[in-house]
């Protein structure tokens, strides 16, 4: 670019560099391969005074050979590829020619295993392109070998100190962060870069459902054991984990800020506490994913750290309301912007002092409560919450389960700065959100008997089982018991004749996502079933009460979206095609609708299921749900 600069002396050329970030250790024509760029970057660094044509020719070039092109500035690419590219290939350079010279060179390379191999392919490349790379981008270079000379000596440091804790932090950090990046650069909430954006589900007609099994963890509870392990002082163990994309970018979040987490594997993690004031500074900011939970929750803890942090989400987590939690946050002296009209980002501003506060919630919400309360760990004197009614208690019971003090009266959760959280262990019961879906499913197919283990009956969560009985439902709760905390019970359920009925709106908040499904339990009842009182459903990772309501009217329901609720007519269900517009409980409720449909139904945009029930198809599969993603059925 310097020598174009100097030699075209600002006319317009046809002059348009480029970068293929793709390649092997292979030269010459020989090593040719059509497929080499497919899904690939190519970086294109277009000076100021190239010919728009001549970038639109190059663009196409690169698009018709499959890469994924994008702009850059000349010197960002520089410094960019010497991260990513230039430092990796001196590495194995380097470490191969240390080892070639050693007396026991011989040895070293006999018993090299998979991983060495691995690592030092690209020592293979041409030295002499690499010897021109190094030079020309000097600069660069030094900067990242600086950088990264200052982690291998605060590595080699620890290996000489025998601080474990240093090397099981860089290890648990470095083997999640691939993928946890590769998740971010797909633009959605942790689903698999290689899906298309339309992932489709197809749902066919199905019989009866049989067997037992057992949901995922409790997706609240998984959140909050990273939360507040986090923050306890001591080594906490949690069971039965959710390895879900949400709980997981929770999960990511506090790792970025130095808490040291091990797993999670087969449903355990570890997670090595830090106290409630050893969070630090994470580098860069903090990516939700999809997961409003995480942002709410973790706003309210942020806000009285002596850092500054940036709270990101992917599309559909942008749009999402966030002024509930800022502007009770402001009120206790936190220091919050937001994006347009209240939404993400949020930036929060470090170092402020809290007082605590009264706060009467104007809308019931776990999420705003659990984010005053853990804003309130830190403010001065007493914060209180006052909800309009019941919400989930998942956060006043764990703070207790970490020894920490917690007050409630009537409708009012208190909580008080002074206290400290001490590590515990955790076992996540089986999550009723995700349990709801299968008893709906086997309500409304004839014939059905399921028996659902282990699912946690928390009373601010069981409005779904509330309401089908009142429809009707046959529904037992089985080997009742207490785990960590937390209610707990096998639950039994039988295909029953559904009726309609008006939903009363004390049993709203504590259903509130578990809606979905029952509207598809509504469509399958006799007679009408009225919601109202759940303007909430609006402003979900969908607007569910119009998604829904336009999916069942696609297969020949009767439903009527209001501005707080839906009416339902129950009747036949037809097949044919919905959308669920990128929400996981959408998705998931119309592949339970297919058991009473007359014909297959076609489920657009089904990627994010990954979020809250990442096996969902097999544990549906197993059960007599006829489901599968188009085109592996």
């Amino acid at each position: 670019m310097r020598a174009a600069r100097l030699a075209f002396a600002g006319q317009a050329v046809r002059f348009v560099p480029g970068h293929p970030i793709a390649g092997s250790e292979q030269s010459g024509v020989e090593a040719a391969n059509a497929e080499l760029f497919r899904r690939h970057k190519v970086i294109l660094t277009p000076c100021e005074y190239s010919d728009e044509a001549a970038l639109a020719l190059v663009e196409g070039l690169w698009r018709e050979l499959g890469a994924d092109v994008e702009a850059m500035e000349v010197e960002h690419h520089d410094q960019v590829l010497a991260a990513t590219s230039h430092l990796p290939h001196l590495l194995a350079f380097t470490l191969v020619d240390s080892l070639a010279k050693r007396s026991e060179n011989l040895e070293i390379f006999r018993y090299s295993a998979g991983g060495f191999r691995d690592f030092t392919r690209i020592a293979g490349s041409d030295p002499v392109m690499w010897h021109d790379i190094f030079l020309a981008n000097r600069e660069a270079v030094l900067r990242t070998l600086d950088t990264f000379r200052d982690d291998l000596d605060a590595l080699r440091d620890a290996v000489d100190a025998g601080d474990g804790h240093q090397l099981l932090g860089v290890f648990t950090r470095a083997r999640v962060a691939r993928e946890h990046f590769s998740k971010i650069l797909a633009r959605r909430a942790y689903v698999d870069a290689m899906h298309s954006t339309d992932l489709i589900f197809l749902a066919k007609p199905g019989s009866s459902l049989a067997g037992r099994i057992r949901v995922p963890g409790d997706k609240s509870i998984s959140h909050r054991s990273i939360m507040l392990g986090s923050l306890a002082e001591g080594t906490t163990e949690v069971e039965g984990f959710l390895e879900g994309e949400d709980a997981l970018a929770t999960l990511q979040a506090f790792r970025d800020m130095g808490v040291v987490i091990e797993g999670p594997h087969h449903g355990r993690v570890t997670i090595h506490g830090v106290g409630l004031h050893g969070l630090k500074a994470p580098a860069g900011p903090l990516y939700m994913g999809n997961s409003g939970t995480s942002m709410r929750l973790l706003s309210g803890l942020l806000a009285a750290q002596p850092f500054d942090t940036t709270l990101t989400g992917d599309a559909s987590l942008s749009k999402r309301p966030m002024n509930r939690v800022a502007k009770p946050l402001r009120e206790m002296g936190a220091v919050i912007e937001t994006g347009p009209e209240g939404r993400p980002p949020l930036t929060i501003k470090g170092g402020q002092r809290l007082t605590g506060m009264a706060y009467d919630m104007p809308m019931a919400s776990a999420q705003v409560k659990s984010c005053l309360l853990l804003a309130g760990l830190y403010a001065a004197g007493s914060t209180s919450v006052t909800e309009p009614a019941p919400t989930r208690d998942h956060t006043e019971r764990m703070l207790r389960g970490f020894g920490y003090p917690v007050s409630v009266e009537g409708s009012t959760v208190s909580v008080e700065a002074g206290h400290k959280l001490t590590a515990t262990r955790i076992e996540v019961p089986a999550d009723i959100s995700s349990a709801a879906f299968f008893l709906v499913a086997a309500s409304i197919a004839e014939g059905s008997e399921l028996v659902l283990e282990h699912v946690g009956i928390n009373p601010t969560r069981t409005g779904v089982i509330d309401i089908l009985k009142l429809m009707g439902g046959d529904i037992t709760l089985e080997n009742q018991r207490e785990v960590g905390g937390e209610p707990v019970a096998d639950i039994r359920v039988r295909a029953a004749k559904l009726k309609g009925i008006d939903i009363p709106e004390d049993l709203v908040p504590l259903a509130i996502d578990e809606f979905p499904v029952l509207f598809v339990a509504a469509a399958c009842a006799e007679g009408r079933t009225v919601l109202r009182g759940a303007e909430e459903l609006r402003v979900k990772e969908s607007d569910r009460i119009q998604v829904m309501a336009d999916g069942l009217i696609a297969l020949g329901v009767k439903a009527e979206p209001t501005p707080d609720g839906i009416i339902i007519e129950g009747g036949a269900i037809g097949g044919g095609e919905v959308w669920a517009h990128g929400d996981h409980r959408i998705a998931m409720s119309f592949s339970v609708a297919s058991l009473r449909a007359s014909a297959p139904i076609r489920i657009h945009d089904c990627a994010n299921v990954a979020t809250s029930f990442p096996n969902f198809l097999a544990l549906a599969a197993e059960v007599g749900i006829n489901v599968a993603v188009e085109g592996n059925a």
